[in-house]
């Protein structure tokens, strides 16, 4: 601001880079339908200018943030969100966050080796040339000409299922012998062991929980599959012509059953339905299948703690119930001892009396009766007792 009150303008290229230097880089690494792999750090606004999806999709994909997993289909990009693979997937590219951390590292080999598979095939049959094996490679090509986010998001799918089985596998592992240590020797080490393995697997059981959760939600709502299809809404952009469509239904499940070349004849005569899902559909059953098998291994480590805890409260009240048998019998001889203790407390008193005068037998009846009396009472205890199970018979 001048002197005398007007106004400076600003330098536009100055608050660029000021703001630039503001705007915090996040390190991705972007595939393309080749496998090529190439490393950025740029700004969210890169990011949403580059796959064109709003703020909102792109925080979810923020690891400060408390995100569950998810899986969004918008119009030219599939934002996927599972665990640590976080992910948005187009048409021709992928975008995966933090390459570098040790659970991303095999997803990016994968993408590296998976992505390539079906270019490699076409370019083979597009050179005619004919080698050892080369005709099984053409086939097994067009077996598994899926898609573009297809293939990345099997991808992805693969890596967290594999993930999460193997957490819970080592779970397995630490939490049985855990078990089975504490059943046979109840110790406060062992139950704080097994306190920390239960907490361990309640954590689990949720992250899994909520991946089998977005799988199911997405098999039980056709419209948000057909979102996934990508490459199907870019088509459907531009004219397709007949091989087009005879190309796109050529393509079989990559996962689960295979189509045999009669099925995908027919489906080449089938005109192009944005309805159709069911690639899409036999792909996620497929991995909704292992991960609902992988929450079922962890209700089962859940029962089996439960049953060793039921077990070790058992134990717990057995030694109660010995502890209340050893009571009872300590004050049943505490009340047949209190009648001796009557009798020679009234024989020891120093109160002259005439009845003592010449019966010194009295004092030997009253010891037998005191005797039999405590005896009978501390049978008629055990009985009673054993009627209301405190005492073994």
């Amino acid at each position: 601001m001048a002197r005398d009150g007007s106004v400076v303008p600003a330098d536009p290229q100055a608050m660029a880079v000021v703001k630039k230097k503001t705007q915090t880089l996040r390190s991705w690494i972007l595939f393309d339908a080749t496998g090529q792999g190439s490393l950025l750090d740029v700004d969210k606004y890169a990011i949403m200018h580059r796959v064109q999806i709003h703020a909102r999709d792109l925080r979810i994909l923020d690891p400060l943030l408390s995100y569950p997993s998810t899986i969004l289909g918008r119009e030219k990009a599939i934002v996927l969100n599972l665990e640590h693979i976080k992910a948005i997937i187009t048409a021709e590219e992928v975008l995966l966050r933090d390459p570098t951390d040790e659970n991303v590292i095999p997803v990016v080999e994968e993408l590296q080796r998976r992505l390539p598979q079906l270019s490699a095939g076409l370019q083979h049959q597009g050179d005619g040339k004919e080698y050892l094996g080369g005709q099984h490679d053409a086939e097994a090509a067009e077996e598994d000409e899926s898609p573009f986010e297809f293939r990345a998001l099997e991808v992805a799918l693969e890596a967290i299922c594999s993930f999460l089985a193997a957490r819970t596998t080592e779970l397995e592992m630490a939490a049985y012998p855990a078990l089975d240590e504490l059943t046979s020797k109840i110790s406060s080490r062992n139950l704080d062991r097994v306190r920390k393995l239960k907490s361990a697997m309640t954590r689990l059981t949720a992250r899994v929980q909520k991946v089998r959760d977005e799988l199911e939600q997405l098999l039980d709502d056709d419209d948000d599959m057909a979102d996934l299809y990508l490459s199907r809404k870019a088509g459907s952009a531009s004219p397709v012509s007949g091989s087009g469509a005879g190309n796109w239904f050529a393509a079989s499940p990559t996962i689960g059953s295979k189509i045999s070349r009669a099925s995908r004849a027919s489906l080449a005569t089938v005109r192009l339905d944005e309805n159709d899902v069911e690639e899409l559909e036999m792909l996620l059953e497929a991995y909704f299948s292992e991960i609902d098998h992988t929450l079922n291994k962890l209700t089962t480590l859940r029962e089996y703690i439960d049953d060793t805890e039921d077990y070790i409260n058992i134990q717990l009240d057995n030694h109660r119930n010995q502890l209340i048998q050893l009571e009872l019998f300590l004050s049943s001889g505490t009340v047949c001892l209190s009648f001796y203790s009557l009798a020679a407390a009234i024989f020891g008193m120093n109160i002259p009396y005439t009845w003592n005068d010449n019966h010194g037998y009295m004092f030997k009846w009253v010891v037998i009766v005191s005797g039999a009396f405590s005896a009978f009472m501390f049978l008629m205890i055990t009985a009673y007792a054993r009627k209301k199970g405190l005492v073994g018979s």
